[in-house]
């Protein structure tokens, strides 16, 4: 009873963090801990949260810093290196090589860290979700650069798409606007999907070790080995409630797997310690340095103008999707610190345009590999945002350590446990009725038809009107929640994909 009443006394509104807090060793389990944490928490949006008044460090924070250390280091490389590929195709005047590629994704681990990681997500405003890399767009970069577009012309434009949209709360009001069925459809089709691409990639290389490197016996068993045994090794720390340490240990477990099986010389170190060029003039200011493109001009924002409105309108089920996490794996009560979507959409639109304006190259949106491990491990944004600005600040500087987290079996492993099988498994607890399984089934059928940025603009559109899912809530929804703001969703994202040929069969417009 006393313990009933001091956990009710603490979560009172008007009591501070800072003495609403009690030491762990109170609490009958961790887990009973971390809830309290997360009901006693009261963020400040946009002034200065402190360390030990508005939050604690927890080993948890450790989690989520290093998964979205290995994820970003990652997908900044696969960026950088799309864009390299695609400027020098479509411009002769231009060759960006190897060298290019590690300044610039030192670029964007450096700058963005400190300024919306560390302080902004960290100190300023813990609602706000890091701003980290959109996954979606990785494919269409070589198309974008092939367009005509420039690099900072289009985070200009992405970055006051954005801000608009945060302005008039058009993210938080299109979330709110999903039901659970067309959420949880379109979490299983991006988790199954996301899965079935990293295991093909990770078999492709096992393959690829006997003639790359004249061997006269095949390794494509190891990829084998190191699926099954994250397999069992995940499943265990599922089954006892310990999900969130499944990035670093499989991970561990996908390396001692590669060298036991010989597989381990393809780990090779080749980037030394090292600061980037911080001077945008350098990377901005002739074309005989950095991009090698100088500053944009009106033909450069033309061509970049409908990969900007498509890159902002996938920003929503992005969103989506790591708030679902939190709600699902926070208790009630909690709603404080929940990340916001519409001040997520800030601080990813003004790190779109201040990263690129500094000379890196990333197109932003909600950091997944950081939000989906910390909702698992029940931890706010704010200590692991520090703890991950500040690892990615000395990776980016040592180097080394970037040689790893690219390499096959972490990569591939990482993303499997730390990004996709948790998107499978959080879609499919969404999908408790019949009639929400009708709107994921068809939500999933569209995606594989057209994409799922498409397929939930469309199945928001009908399950809003009452076509598919619960007839019950369309009849709750006023006019324009259920036709107007479903159907612009719809037709923007239309019209970009038309215009880009994102659309399967049907060529670009422009």
């Amino acid at each position: 009873m006393q313990e009933s009443e001091n956990s009710q006394h603490n979560s009172d509104d008007s009591t501070p963090y800072h003495q609403a807090h009690r030491p762990a060793n109170e609490f009958s389990s961790r887990s009973d801990y971390l809830d309290h944490e997360l009901k006693i928490m009261k963020p400040r949006r946009w002034g200065l949260n402190l360390p030990g008044r508005d939050f604690n460090f927890e080993w948890e924070d450790l989690v989520p810093a290093i998964a979205g250390t290995i994820g970003i280091t990652v997908m900044y490389s696969a960026v950088m290196s799309a864009w390299a590929i695609g400027l020098t195709e479509k411009w002769d005047e231009v060759n960006l090589g190897a060298d290019f590629i590690i300044s610039v994704v030192r670029v964007e681990m450096l700058i963005p860290a400190l300024l919306f990681c560390i302080i902004s997500s960290g100190f300023i405003n813990p609602r706000a979700n890091l701003a980290g890399n959109h996954g979606p767009m990785i494919p269409l970069i070589g198309a974008i650069a092939l367009a005509g577009a420039h690099p900072l012309a289009l985070a200009i434009l992405l970055g006051i798409f954005g801000i608009l949209m945060s302005y008039f709360k058009g993210g938080s009001r299109l979330v709110n606007l999903t039901g659970d069925g067309v959420a949880g459809g379109l979490l299983v089709f991006l988790g199954f999907g996301g899965a079935v691409s990293q295991i093909t990639s990770l078999f492709s290389w096992a393959e690829s070790l006997q003639s790359k490197h004249s061997l006269d016996y095949s390794l494509s068993h190891v990829a084998f080995i190191i699926l099954i045994a994250n397999v069992v090794l995940y499943s265990y720390l599922a089954r006892i409630g310990k999900r969130w340490l499944a990035i670093p240990l499989c991970s561990i477990v996908a390396i001692v797997i590669a060298f036991l099986f010989g597989a381990g010389f393809d780990l090779v170190f080749v980037t030394e310690p090292g600061i980037p060029n911080l001077n945008p003039v350098y990377w901005w200011g002739s074309t005989s340095e950095g991009w090698m493109l100088g500053l944009p001009n009106l033909s450069h924002f033309i061509a970049s103008l409908p990969f900007a409105i498509l890159a902002v309108a996938m920003w929503p089920p992005d969103f989506l999707g790591h708030r679902i996490f939190q709600e699902l794996n926070y208790p009630k009560g909690t709603d404080k610190v929940l990340m916001d979507v519409d001040d997520t959409m800030t601080t990813c639109a003004f790190r779109q345009i201040v990263g690129t304006a500094v000379g890196g190259g990333n197109i932003t949106s909600s950091w997944g590999t950081y939000m989906i491990p910390a909702a698992i491990a029940k931890r706010p944004i704010p200590a692991g945002a520090i703890l991950l600005g500040a690892m990615c600040i000395v990776v980016a500087v040592s180097g080394y350590p970037m040689d790893v987290a690219v390499w096959k079996p972490v990569m591939s492993i990482a993303l499997l446990v730390g990004v996709f099988l948790p998107l499978l498994e959080a879609g499919l607890q969404m999908v408790k009725e019949s009639k929400d399984a009708q709107s994921a089934g068809i939500c999933i059928f569209a995606a594989f038809v057209a994409n799922p940025v498409l397929a939930w603009s469309l199945t928001m559109l009908l399950d809003n009107n009452g076509m598919i899912g619960d007839k019950d809530r369309a009849k709750q929804l006023s006019f324009a929640d259920r036709v107007i703001i479903p159907g612009l969703a719809f037709i923007i994202c239309l019209i970009a994909m038309l215009a880009v040929g994102m659309l399967p069969g049907i060529p670009a417009l422009l």
